[in-house]
């Protein structure tokens, strides 16, 4: 029989990699440097998953080249993306299941990122409570975590928790193969650095800063609070000295395990509210970015009063970014659709920036659907001829009309005070 899983070396099942690939086309994503999709590989598993099942059961399996992609960030840097094959994908899903059945359980209550049942926004949310009740925070950035993961620690890491051979094996080829870089060149990794974009980097990512860190802090004050989603870090401290005395820990712990802290983005932040005394010298940080979300002191209203809190926003890098990608797709030239298909085609963006930026303070998103009322105007003045040769305001009225004559047109219109 073709399928028979007699007398295999490694203990993964057809049923594993099958699974594993229901994930990987339910995540979707794209194509790696060999071109192939995750509908080709649907359409023909037999060509694809059994070979794939076969080699990882023997232990014969070596991953492909990984195709490195340049995204833009915040900050008008580039940061590297890896996108493995589909195949490869299929393949680290299979031992990434594995690992975060082995794992999970020992991880903190503090570690929110790629975890199941866990959020970005129970991170922010744990995050806005703790800065209520301390005066203090530590904002810590690693420089280029995923660059400079040391091989031999991070396998050191995946050991403590498992034994599993195959687990190993495989942790250890991915981590060494090679990467197609931009311009096509091929580039082998020196014992450092796992691929971002990869199914298994975030499980790694987890496994390596729950030992690092984690553990560290719980060994070294276990009642001091923090937030970490992957390599982004918030600590809170009640006073100022503990603050510094912290921080200088922590740099000593990042050099022992071969990383970095960025002294230009760390800082000790104070969480000003009414309820906290306000310290005898000159603060220079009052506000921190977490999870493309600024948190500084705001007006909340909170039991019927009006005070000062310490709250969460959409950030301004946040907006930026999404000015960037607005103005990028050009959909104000697009005068060969009528409004409403405009519409079906930014639906699905808008939905998901609302319901991510909108869980708190959503009324700082009018400033974005600003960006895109703008845009709009001009799809306006480029669509219709009576409106070029007047003033640009002349379209934005015509806009408004439109808001009030359909108001579910846009998905942001559905919301009070998101209408032009």
């Amino acid at each position: 029989m073709i399928f028979n899983e007699q007398q295999r070396s490694q203990p993964i099942s057809r049923l594993q990699v099958n699974e594993a690939f229901k994930r990987v086309r339910a995540n979707k994503g794209a194509m790696g440097i060999d071109g192939l999709t995750v509908e080709e590989v649907a359409k023909n598993p037999r060509k694809y998953l059994y070979p794939l099942w076969n080699r990882m059961a023997s232990g014969s399996y070596q991953a492909k080249a990984v195709r490195q992609v340049l995204i833009p960030k915040g900050d008008g840097k580039m940061r590297p993306l890896g996108i493995p094959t589909i195949v490869d994908r299929v393949a680290q899903q299979v031992i990434a299941t594995e690992l975060e059945q082995v794992v999970e359980q020992h991880f903190s209550a503090d570690s929110y990122g790629y975890r199941p049942n866990r959020s970005a926004h129970d991170a922010l949310e744990q995050c806005r409570i703790n800065c209520m009740k301390y005066s203090w925070a530590i904002d810590l950035d690693i420089r280029g975590f995923f660059d400079n993961i040391d091989h031999e620690l991070l396998l050191k890491a995946v050991s403590h928790y498992t034994q599993e051979k195959h687990i190993l094996l495989y942790v250890n080829r991915w981590l060494n193969a090679p990467v197609q870089l931009a311009d096509g060149t091929i580039k082998h990794p020196e014992g450092k650095g796992t691929p971002q974009g990869g199914v298994i980097s975030p499980v790694l990512a987890n496994i390596f800063m729950d030992i690092v860190f984690d553990k560290w802090i719980a060994k070294e004050s276990s009642d001091t609070p923090f937030e970490r989603y992957a390599d982004d870090i918030v600590i809170h401290c009640k006073n100022i000295r503990e603050a510094l005395r912290f921080l200088e820990k922590i740099k000593q712990r990042l050099r022992d395990c071969k990383l970095e802290l960025n002294q230009e983005k760390s800082k000790i932040v104070y969480c000003r509210n009414n309820q906290k005394r306000q310290p005898p010298f000159k603060v220079r940080y009052q506000k921190f970015d977490f999870l493309g979300y600024t948190f500084k002191p705001r007006i909340i209203k909170e039991r019927g009063k009006i005070r000062l809190g310490f709250s969460p926003a959409m950030s301004q890098k946040s907006r930026s970014r999404i000015a960037k990608e607005l103005n990028k797709m050009n959909f104000h030239r697009w005068v060969q659709f009528p409004l409403n298909k405009i519409a079906e085609l930014l639906k699905l963006k808008i939905r998901g920036w609302i319901n991510y930026y909108g869980k708190f303070r959503m009324s700082e998103m009018r400033k974005l659907f600003r960006v895109l009322h703008t845009r709009l105007t001009k799809w306006i003045r480029n669509k219709y001829h009576r409106f070029r040769k007047k003033p640009w305001y002349v379209g934005y009225k015509y806009l408004q009309k439109l808001s009030k004559d359909y108001p579910n047109l846009f998905e942001h219109w559905h919301y009070e005070g998101f209408r032009p």
